[in-house]
């Protein structure tokens, strides 16, 4: 994590492209120190943001106000930081029976800046409240709800179960970050009297990250795999020196605990749908050895997607994990307990993540911690069988090696596809899709749950979701398609993005062939597509020529139009199995 000098140094940096994430901070103490630190961070990450940053103490009058400089702005995020200081001081001047009303008030404010349509498109990052024991009561504070403890821990779970009902609300948990930090380091009262800012230049890029952090998962950025190293790091001790009886786990005194505790929050990370990956030096029977039969084991075979364990290097393994998973190195997490293998892997792998782990294995967990890796912007039931979906991606890979075609073997998966328009049960997964899909998408479009209803509500949108099964299993949803008309005559193709585990089997052809009968039935005469260049999806650069489509010649943009009328449907060997959803 950087300090906050080096914040601020990054602010002399070569000047970023063309702006294209409008951030905004309101608050209602000093903001200038957090204002250089999120743009800071956001330089180190290699973001492109541009900052408003409200005056002092004007929240109300930025939301409220038609003609404010914040609705001006349009912002892409606004982040809103509201002090547990001021709502200390407001607490103080009420009536006990107004004190008993203050976290619903202040969690009514913020439940109507996210039902006001002038930000319905914008995503609110709301900062919760670190707590501050004011001792009026004591611990009894936790029994009288009129105690300031007690509204701020209300209005701390009241942001929550807002954030749960609008899709465009995020909290920053400020309350956690001091929870880890303590209050003592996240605020400096010398500075406080004499500066109203209420976060300390210590805690300033924690803070800064955290946010930088949702800001990242939101447009795509973040971590979707974590491959471990086995030997000291998932367990004590070497297990082709050590034996199976030798290695140190579980959850006794010792420091077997540590690697347990450990493995419990990597089998969380894997329900959550991160997927988890060994990599390791050794024979692979002596490698998944306590994984089948050590009584301590948290971890088992089937929580693994891809075992790599044998002695080609690291580095080697992790690319042979790359080519299974078809996911950017820079999603990937990288554990190693050897100060040689991490740097080996940084020195080759640009773009991996590598944490620095303390030498000490009682300290990984809490360090992992504070570290914030896996970040996301949503979360859907689907999350939980990605795992398994890796692990049936390697048996395809393993059978079209039997095949002396790529025909015979796409017609011997028996691959089956249901089409829907987005609606309440596939919305979830569609706003995830797009928010992770960086190489298969034409135009990076990210959407929230939100923008996904409102796509869904809109008549004249054409909005396709694509399911994929084989006889291995279910895939899942696994490519959108968002159309919406320029004229009377054509549709023009806002998003197309697809899942890369789908990659090379004619899903493709198929998504067309029903782009252009759904354009057909509606009456259109032509889709216009558009490719929009970003360092990661450069495998599409020629999608729409390699499909038919004719460049648009005078367009800005690399745009390319098909005609409907004389489209004769692309080969494929997907059936499209018709459901109730179905378009």
């Amino acid at each position: 994590m950087y300090t906050f000098k080096e914040l601020k140094k990054n602010l002399r940096r070569e000047q970023l492209p063309p702006k294209a994430c409008r951030v905004a901070l309101v608050g209602d103490t000093a903001t200038q120190l957090l204002a250089t630190a999120l743009r800071g961070e956001a330089i180190g990450r290699g973001f492109d943001v541009e900052l408003f940053e409200a005056e002092y103490n004007q929240i109300e009058r930025q939301f409220l106000d038609p003609q404010s400089e914040l609705r001006a702005f349009m912002a892409d995020f606004i982040v809103l930081f509201q002090s547990t200081h001021k709502l200390g001081e407001h607490h103080s001047m009420l009536s006990t029976g107004r004190q008993r009303l203050l976290a619903e008030e202040r969690l009514a404010m913020v439940d109507g800046i996210c039902r006001d349509e002038a930000f319905a498109t914008t995503k609110i990052i709301c900062m919760n409240y670190p707590e501050i024991d004011d001792t009026v009561f004591g611990s009894y504070a936790n029994k009288v709800d009129s105690s300031f403890t007690f509204q701020v821990r209300k209005l701390n779970t009241g942001l929550m179960e807002l954030s749960e009902q609008h899709a465009n609300l995020f909290v920053c948990d400020l309350a956690a970050l001091q929870a880890k930090l303590g209050r003592d380091r996240m605020f400096a009262p010398n500075v406080y009297v004499s500066t109203e800012m209420v976060l300390s230049i210590e805690a300033l890029p924690w803070v800064a990250s955290r946010v930088i952090d949702i800001i990242g998962a939101v447009r795509g950025q973040f971590k979707k795999c974590l491959i471990l190293d086995l030997d000291n790091t998932l367990w004590g001790g070497v297990i082709g020196d050590d034996g199976i009886e030798g290695i140190q786990l579980g959850h006794g005194l010792g420091i077997g605990k540590a690697f347990t505790e450990l493995q419990m929050w990597v089998r969380k990370l894997r329900q959550r749908g991160i997927i988890i990956c060994v990599a390791s030096k050794n024979n692979e029977e002596t490698a998944k050895e306590p994984f089948l039969h050590h009584p301590d084991m948290v971890l088992r075979l089937d929580d693994i997607a891809v075992f790599m364990a044998n002695w080609e290097t690291k580095v080697d393994n992790i690319r042979a994990i790359q080519q299974v998973l078809n996911i950017g190195f820079d999603s990937m997490v990288f554990l190693d307990d050897n100060p040689f293998e991490r740097a080996m892997v940084r020195e080759n792998i640009p773009g991996i993540t590598v944490p620095e782990l303390p030498e000490d294995p009682g300290e990984y967990l809490e360090f992992l911690y504070g570290e914030n890796l896996f970040e996301t912007a949503s979360y859907s039931q689907t999350d939980k069988d990605r795992t398994r979906q890796y692990q049936v991606e390697a048996q395809r890979v393993s059978l079209k090696k039997t095949f002396a075609n790529e025909d015979d073997f796409l017609l011997s998966l028996e691959m089956v596809s249901q089409v829907s328009g987005f609606n309440r049960f596939n919305t979830p997964r569609v706003a995830q899709l797009s928010q992770r899909s960086n190489q298969f998408n034409l135009r990076t479009v990210r959407y929230t749950e939100a923008d996904v209803e409102a796509l869904a509500n809109d008549g004249d949108t054409v909005d396709l979701s694509f399911t994929l099964r084989d006889k291995f299993g279910d895939n899942g949803l696994i490519a959108v398609v968002v159309m919406k008309p320029t004229d009377k005559e054509t549709l023009f193709v806002e998003t197309w993005l697809m899942s890369c585990r789908v990659l090379k089997r004619g899903m493709e052809n198929f998504t067309l062939n029903i782009m252009v009968d759904e354009a057909r039935r509606r009456g259109y005469h032509r889709i216009v597509g558009e490719y929009l260049p970003t360092p990661k999806n450069a495998m599409v650069e020629d999608h729409y020529t390699r499909l038919g489509f004719k460049p648009v010649e005078g367009a800005s943009t690399a745009q390319y139009q098909l005609t409907v009328d004389d489209y004769e449907p692309r080969p494929c060997h997907i059936t499209r199995e018709e459901n109730q959803g179905s378009l």
